[in-house]
């Protein structure tokens, strides 16, 4: 339920982007929201979380780990709405979703993990949903040509690339560190906000309405429930079933993209997100 819930308000989330927000500068709407954020997720973790907030042993490790969690969140986050604001939700959504791609390797390399033959497939499939969003009739080599020279595909893979790397990040907080996903949200939120706000403090558009200001708190209250709904889906269900359903927020993200934005090349972008969703499937249950 959790994890069904986190997708669909993640869904959202893309297309509010895209729809209220583009034309902000990527600092202040991302300082903005993750301050709003914070205000919501402070209850939130005050009610979550029974005893420390950061273990006792390893305090230097655990700060360490945070800081590098925090600095890979501020380039994942300010990449993919900078990706959104020049490109449309429903070409960035599905190849922002192949996180999962990013997060293998990096595994490998740091916990000795190794590829099955179905996670080997499972990046196959996820990375031919970046030919599918770039599909059109031509030369066999031209979606990757025109993947590669597209600034919304660089920085959506940016940003896919970044989450994989804190991603490995906040496992290791949990699990290896012990720190309460709580604890990684809240401090997420607060590092987010502090290390934009210099940037943001004087980029802040002159005639900010307060329309936008009641947006900046409702997405702010999205992404806070959101995100606490992606740490309970890990905390009960298997990484295998709770990554695909968070992921599939690619799809709605799609679908509200081309129904309501009208954006073009829906069926070949929903193919894209199928396969980005398939093919993290394969490589969460390999």
């Amino acid at each position: 339920m959790y994890a069904g819930m986190s997708a669909v308000m993640l869904g959202f989330y893309l297309f509010a982007i895209k729809r209220y927000f583009s034309a902000y500068p990527a600092p202040v709407y991302v300082s903005f929201t993750y301050a709003s954020s914070l205000l919501w997720y402070v209850p939130i973790a005050l009610l979550s979380v029974d005893g420390s907030y950061l273990p006792a042993d390893d305090g230097w490790t655990g700060a360490a780990v945070l800081a590098f969690v925090v600095v890979g969140t501020v380039v994942a986050v300010l990449a993919s709405f900078r990706a959104i604001a020049v490109g449309d939700v429903s070409y960035v959504a599905p190849i922002s979703k192949l996180v999962p791609v990013f997060v293998i390797p990096v595994e490998v390399a740091v916990f000795g993990q190794r590829l099955t033959p179905l996670q080997t497939a499972g990046i196959v499939v996820a990375t031919a949903a970046v030919y599918v969003a770039n599909y059109e009739r031509g030369a066999l080599l031209e979606p990757l040509i025109r993947a590669a020279r597209s600034r919304p595909a660089q920085l959506a893979l940016l940003s896919a690339a970044a989450f994989g790397v804190t991603d490995v990040g906040k496992r290791a907080l949990t699990q290896e560190l012990g720190v309460p996903p709580a604890s990684v949200n809240l401090v997420l939120f607060v590092g987010v906000a502090l290390a934009l706000a210099p940037l943001a403090i004087r980029r802040i558009p002159d005639g900010l309405r307060r329309a936008d200001a009641g947006r900046f708190l409702a997405l702010g209250l999205l992404l806070a429930v959101a995100e606490h709904f992606v740490m309970l889906s890990f905390a009960a269900l298997p990484a295998s079933l709770a990554s695909p359903i968070i992921n599939s927020s690619a799809v709605f993200a799609v679908v509200l993209g081309g129904v309501l934005l009208d954006e073009d090349a829906l069926r070949v972008r929903l193919g894209a997100a199928a396969l980005a969703i398939a093919g993290v499937t394969m490589i969460a249950i390999g």
